[in-house]
């Protein structure tokens, strides 16, 4: 396993690129009511790029397990949508429970962040399941200090999302950042503490908790090969941050 250490000037590009992101992020949900179609919001995002001389991470992306690239600018996953929905003609409605994830590159360099949010009036379960992936996610953040190790924040992640009982997407975790939006580590969201790769100063990852609402972390496919659904058919919420690890700790790189 390969892993590249990123240096102080290196970060302070993949910041710049981080900061894309957010706004991109904020940009889509402030667009998001109900009427306003997935495809809208993709293209929200893509003109934030555009303006930020940014280019999107996920278009025409294509990984092996895959049956096509990703036609999208952003993934826009609704409900039991968990991660990796493509934002199509859908139109929200007064309710729904919306993830949005976002890659960018600015001057060859990645930022990766999502959000997940409420449109119109919101069931307050929806907002505990959001409220505790966030929390979730900062739990994990907190842990990535220097000298830790990666199952020190899975095991911050899983401390959150399962004693409130909600499940995790099976399979799925964070991830290493930098040249490419997906590099090496993966990044479990869920560990034993003390175990698994030792964190080092200019290690970038995404810690990305990915909650069911049902309380299982079983998932299926839809036919587009791209999205996926909570098996039982739960609500999912999806939160997300690119960081770097510091000799003052983790500094997070996506924020707005």
């Amino acid at each position: 396993m390969t892993i590249e250490l990123k240096t102080p000037a290196e970060i302070d590009v993949l910041r710049e690129a981080g900061r894309v992101v957010a706004r991109c992020l904020e940009a889509v949900r402030a667009a998001s009511a109900p009427g306003v179609s997935l495809k809208e919001l993709d293209t929200v995002a893509h003109d934030v790029m555009r303006d930020h001389d940014a280019t999107p991470a996920f278009l025409d992306y294509h990984p092996h397990f895959a049956p096509s690239p990703y036609p999208g600018v952003i993934c826009a996953s609704v409900n039991d949508a968990v991660v990796h929905a493509i934002p199509g003609s859908y139109r929200l409605a007064d309710g729904d429970l919306v993830s949005v994830d976002i890659g960018a590159f600015v001057d060859g360099w990645c930022g990766d962040a999502a959000i997940s949010y409420v449109t119109g009036d919101a069931d307050p379960a929806d907002l505990a399941l959001i409220e505790t992936t966030e929390r979730a996610l900062y739990a994990g953040i907190a842990a990535a200090q220097p000298g830790n190790n990666l199952g020190d924040i899975g095991a911050a992640v899983a401390g959150v999302a399962r004693p409130a009982g909600y499940g995790m997407l099976a399979d799925h975790g964070g991830h290493g950042v930098g040249r490419a939006m997906h590099e090496q580590p993966h990044v479990p969201n869920e560990g034993r503490p003390g175990k698994g790769l030792r964190l080092q100063t200019g290690l970038v990852i995404a810690i990305e908790p990915m909650l069911h609402a049902g309380g299982g972390d079983d998932y299926r496919h839809d036919p587009d090969g791209w999205t996926l659904r909570t098996a039982d058919g739960s609500r999912a919420a999806h939160a997300e941050h690119t960081i770097a690890i510091t000799p003052d700790g983790p500094r997070i790189l996506t924020e707005a």
